[in-house]
């Protein structure tokens, strides 16, 4: 029996951080797309890697459950990565809320259930949560703790109540952040640390459909404008993770940290703010 790595949403972000993290470990990869979770395992297995692909859906508990299941077959749970979501131009909001908020919620509270003493997780998450206005304690704490069965149901995530796509992956990514905080609480009863990271501009995909979407100009203007001046690679996400996920990061659970080479800082105190006002 080996250690095992659950891994949902196979892109070049989970595919960063688990090469960091998953040697000597049976890892199991879902993606919706099987044919991306497929091809993402035959490039980590030629490269040395046990990795075995499964069609996973985080929309979906049962399909949640199924993965869970696959991984436990290998061994117990040692490390979760949660790279799995979509982007304000690839879905519409209800999809977004689905999977990026409720998917996120069911992930963190099932293998918070299962992870062994002494195990890790990240999910990603995104500088977009940073940029949107304050939602005040009350909302916050609703997002951290309500049953995710019942999160669809609050009034802040009521289709009047939400403008437009990237308004909908805000308050996922906020979610994501508050969720994460209240789930490190139970995942410390089992010995086990839970964080979260929001990546600015990385160079993926999922990016490149952005610079070609209606926001493309928007998401372009805001890397060459950051302190940084260009975008970030997924292997930049991956030098915080292998910090949060091994025992250099042993004092760190339930934060959130922002890698976005300095976007959201102008975005507040920077040229982005006079475009954005």
């Amino acid at each position: 029996m080996k250690d095992v790595i659950l891994w949902t949403g196979a892109g070049q972000i989970g595919m960063a951080i688990t090469r960091r993290v998953g040697y000597g470990k049976k890892i199991v990869v879902g993606d919706k797309n099987i044919e991306n979770a497929n091809a993402i395992a035959k490039i980590m297995n030629e490269a040395g890697f046990d990795v075995e692909p499964m069609e996973c859906d985080i929309s979906s508990r049962e399909s949640i459950l199924n993965l869970i299941k696959k991984g436990q077959e290998y061994g117990e749970i040692a490390m979760f990565i949660n790279s799995a979501g979509v982007s304000p131009s690839q879905a519409p909001i209800e999809r977004i809320l689905h999977v990026d908020l409720y998917g996120t919620a069911v992930l963190l509270e099932e293998v918070g259930k299962v992870i062994k003493k002494g195990g890790t997780g990240v999910t990603i998450s995104s500088q977009s949560g940073r940029r949107m206005e304050q939602l005040g304690s009350v909302i916050d704490e609703q997002l951290a703790t309500t049953p995710t069965e019942e999160l669809l149901k609050l009034d802040v995530l009521q289709p009047e109540n939400i403008k437009d796509t990237l308004h909908a992956y805000q308050l996922a990514k906020r979610c994501n952040e508050k969720r994460v905080m209240a789930e490190s609480v139970k995942w410390g009863e089992r010995g086990a640390r839970i964080n979260s990271i929001s990546p600015g501009i990385i160079v993926t995909p999922l990016a490149i459909d952005e610079f070609n979407g209606i926001r493309g100009d928007f998401y372009k203007n805001m890397f060459a404008k950051c302190p940084a001046g260009r975008p970030g690679t997924a292997d930049e996400v991956a030098n915080v993770a292998e910090l949060l996920m091994t025992d250099k990061g042993a004092f760190i659970t339930g934060a959130d940290f922002l890698i976005d080479g300095g976007a959201t800082a102008s975005y507040f105190y920077g040229p982005l703010k006079t475009e954005n006002n």
